[in-house]
């Protein structure tokens, strides 16, 4: 079987990354997001195994001493980790396996899984990312501008990464991410892992 490719999906928040990939796995066969683990509280509505693996610290920080994370972080006290032996055990199922993370945590990837293909999520402007910050109207202005700030300093990476997507047309853009996996799916490493046979029988 061959296996599934790494993928690395990063975008500033209010970018419209999350609803790009909720429609990409609806639309999609073989890929699936990865489950991150954490150490901060189950919230109402939450399961384990499905939003996150919740762990107590002690084992969060007994996987960091196994090298067992291929990045984590601790934000505002809590831990949050992705799984190297998780994220292999799917991909060796010849699933595509989605980490969505920002560009710190997509450089500690990258120096374990250099192969691994990442893609950044741009919008199409400053103000048409203030207005979709704005638009949830549950903000004080305070914090939408630390959040614009911080969305810039995100963005401001992009260049680190194989392929940007700039979502101003949300199906566009849903085309274009889906473009990518089609590509890659499409490589002379994978279609020669995959026809290997095939191809042996036509040049033999």
């Amino acid at each position: 079987m061959t296996a599934g490719t790494l993928y690395i999906v990063s975008a500033a928040s209010g970018t419209g990354k999350t609803s790009l990939l909720n429609v990409l796995l609806q639309q999609s066969d073989n890929i699936a997001v990865s489950v991150s683990h954490t150490t901060r509280p189950m919230r109402p509505g939450e399961e384990d195994g499905k939003h996150y693996h919740f762990v107590e610290k002690s084992q969060f920080e007994a996987l960091i001493e196994k090298g067992d994370f291929l990045e984590h972080a601790q934000v505002f006290g809590n831990y949050y980790g992705t799984s190297q032996s998780a994220v292999q055990q799917q991909l060796a199922t010849g699933i595509d396996v989605i980490l969505e993370i920002d560009w710190q945590g997509a450089q500690q990837v990258r120096r374990l899984m250099p192969d691994a293909v990442s893609i950044f999520i741009l919008p199409p402007s400053r103000q048409a990312l203030l207005d979709r910050l704005t638009g949830r109207g549950q903000d004080s202005e305070e914090v939408i501008m630390n959040r614009m700030n911080e969305a810039i300093s995100e963005m401001s990476h992009f260049h680190e990464y194989d392929y940007v997507v700039v979502n101003d047309n949300f199906e566009v853009a849903l085309a274009e991410l889906k473009s990518i996996f089609q590509a890659e799916r499409l490589s002379i490493i994978r279609q020669t892992e995959r026809h290997q046979v095939m191809i042996n029988g036509l040049l033999s």
